[in-house]
């Protein structure tokens, strides 16, 4: 952040900034899942659905609680904004701000999507990422970001003074909308931060401003990730394409995605810890 020009530093400035950092939640903090099983289901996943989203568009999918589910990339480079949410309760969907806490400003294998309070339970375990060879780049940037929100029509319209239908927010919304029966006004809360997948970003080294880049996704590509409950999702294929220019637009190069459901043998996941809401009550009992 810029410096005030007439706030003066202290004598200590240098100290006070020389402060080491601790990490929040530190690794090991959090019961890991069973990675070794999860490998072994996967040896026998059997396709049972998919679902195309064209470009600058939005679609539904639903993945029963214990499936697996992927997001292909499949004709070019695309970055796609997605939404889960309890199948059986909107209420509770991805919470982005507390799995970016829990885990990293970018997700891959082993790292969990969780819901919203007072659940706070995983959703989702990332259970393959064909993307995990990237890591971090020269400039800080990876891929499949919790930091981001979704481009959307009233920041469009703050910045360009321009209207523009087809942002991830929108398509999100319409998505909903259709699958739920619900009118867009109706819809429009229940569409929340999201995760970015195959999105590069990260933050700038001198200003730390949130920048995106060309996201290194080639077709064939694919996020894969095990449903720990029975899950309703959403994708917008973004109108930035690959982002590697520009979002909310009808100027970048854009492609489909596809969303694949899969079906494993459900006797290798008989032991599989499903998770239950959070327990914590005091909230409830007006603690």
């Amino acid at each position: 952040m810029p410096i005030d020009p007439r706030i003066v530093p202290p004598a200590d400035a240098a100290r006070r900034r020389a402060v080491s950092p601790v990490v929040v939640y530190p690794n090991g903090t959090l019961p890991m899942p069973d990675m070794t099983l999860l490998e072994r289901a996967r040896a026998t996943l059997e396709k049972t659905d998919e679902v195309i989203v064209p470009p600058r568009e939005g679609a539904t999918f639903r993945v029963p609680k214990g499936h697996f589910f992927r997001i292909v990339s499949i004709e070019g480079p695309q970055v796609g904004d997605l939404n889960l949410w309890n199948a059986n309760d909107l209420s509770e969907r991805f919470f982005s701000g507390k799995t970016r806490a829990l885990h990293a400003t970018h997700v891959t294998t082993g790292n969990r999507l969780w819901s919203t309070l007072p659940a706070l339970r995983p959703m989702a375990t990332i259970s393959h990422d064909t993307l995990g060879w990237y890591g971090f780049d020269a400039d800080g940037g990876g891929v499949h970001d919790v930091i981001g929100t979704r481009c959307d029509p009233y920041t469009n319209r703050l910045l360009s003074g321009g209207d523009y239908h087809n942002c991830c927010h929108s398509n999100l919304c319409r998505a909903l909308a259709k699958e739920r029966g619900l009118s867009m006004h109706e819809a429009e809360p229940f569409v929340h931060d999201v995760l970015n997948v195959f999105m590069c970003t990260g933050f700038t080294a001198d200003t730390k401003q949130y920048f995106m880049k060309a996201s290194p996704v080639r077709p064939g590509d694919y996020l894969e990730l095990f449903a720990e409950i029975d899950l309703l999702g959403a994708l917008s294929a973004c109108p930035g394409g690959d982002c590697s220019a520009t979002h909310s637009s009808d100027t970048a190069r854009c492609h489909p995605l596809k969303v694949e459901i899969f079906r494993p043998d459900p006797a290798l996941l008989a032991d599989w810890p499903f998770p239950e809401p959070n327990g914590y009550t005091g909230i409830a009992e007006g603690i």
